[in-house]
């Protein structure tokens, strides 16, 4: 069921069985309990209902400070905060950058690299702060073994500063996954963001780190890693919706580079009507470019405009809590939510 069909302790009560479990048993206990909280679902549902995300409540608590505790300190929490918590939820929004997605990404970034023969142009669409725009410049290590890294030189040159430490990117893999042996080249890079946020803003970037599930310290220092890295050559970010800025920022994107539209754990955040939209706009690209689509986004929005399910032959528990990974709208692979894991279909 989609999101917007939801009652909010539904939603809480979804979130905290199949997403958060795995992940944050911390948000687990959270939002199960918030869904059997009455009187809190009540002041969740005074906020429009684009701003009753349980990822957004939960990350507001902790940009303001809330640690993970048993439910009851933290309800306790909520209330000595509400004023502030409300303020925050309204004014931002769940822009999680997971750079751990790119390594679901790569291998098929770099084949459609090795079958045009041309470097990449990348546009992500909800981009956040862009971290994931860099695909190339993160190091990769997969569970067999293979490990996929830029190769750097062993000095800088005279004057310029050393390359920050890349995060790495580690990945369980299944099935017959068309491992690279090495990184794409990416000649140019952009996003598109309702608000992008500034890698030179460190409260931009303190939401992003508040945005990281509570237990999960080794996501928090890959992100610090590739703030680093983007901090080093920020990337073109264009402010508006998607549906308006896609096809303008596509005409800068280089003649004699693959184009390639990508999001992960974006279109949840479209109407069906504006999901449909960005179907027949990226269609339309493909046809007058050439680009490629790579859609990585979760089971609740994968329902076509008839109801119907891209991959009807798949039992749909199988994608409980994962996602879809689609390259040219034929579904490819199912991938951890953040990355952790690639199963090639």
């Amino acid at each position: 069921m989609p999101a917007e069909a939801m009652g909010t302790a539904d939603w809480y009560r979804h979130f905290g069985a199949f997403d958060a479990p795995g992940s944050s048993a911390c948000y687990a206990d959270w939002s199960l309990h918030i869904a059997d909280d009455p009187e809190l679902i009540a002041r969740i549902e005074q906020w429009p209902h684009n701003k009753r995300q349980p990822l957004l409540m939960l990350a507001a608590a902790r940009f303001l400070g809330a640690r993970i505790s048993p439910y009851g300190e933290f309800r306790k929490f909520l209330d000595e905060h509400w004023a502030d918590i409300s303020r925050t939820v309204l004014s931002r929004a769940t822009q999680t950058n997971e750079v751990g997605r790119c390594a679901t990404l790569l291998p098929s970034l770099a084949a459609i690299a090795a079958a045009e023969g041309k470097p990449l142009a990348l546009i992500e669409v909800g981009a956040s702060a862009g971290l994931a725009l860099f695909p190339d410049r993160y190091c990769y290590e997969f569970d067999d073994g293979t490990t996929v890294t830029r190769l750097l030189p062993a000095r800088p040159r005279k004057g310029q500063p050393a390359a920050p430490e890349p995060p790495a990117l580690r990945c369980i893999t299944s099935g017959m996954v068309p491992l690279p042996g090495r990184l794409p080249d990416i000649v140019w890079r952009a996003g598109i963001d309702l608000n992008p946020l500034d890698v030179g803003n460190d409260d931009d970037v303190a939401w992003l780190e508040a945005l990281v599930w509570p237990e999960q310290d080794f996501r928090r220092e890959r992100l610090r890693r590739a703030v680093a890295v983007a901090r080093q050559e920020p990337p073109l970010l264009v402010a508006g919706d998607l549906n308006e800025q896609l096809v303008s920022l596509a005409r800068q994107a280089p003649d004699d580079a693959a184009l390639v539209v990508f999001h992960s754990a974006v279109m949840g955040y479209l109407s069906a009507e504006g999901r449909a939209r960005f179907r027949t706009t990226v269609q339309g690209l493909a046809a007058d470019r050439g680009c490629h689509w790579l859609s990585n986004e979760g089971e609740m929005v994968i329902a076509q405009e008839d109801g119907s399910n891209v991959v009807p032959e798949m039992d749909p528990e199988r994608l409980k809590g994962r996602f879809l990974l689609l390259q040219d709208g034929l579904p490819v692979a199912v991938t951890g939510p953040h990355g952790q894991s690639l199963e090639w279909l």
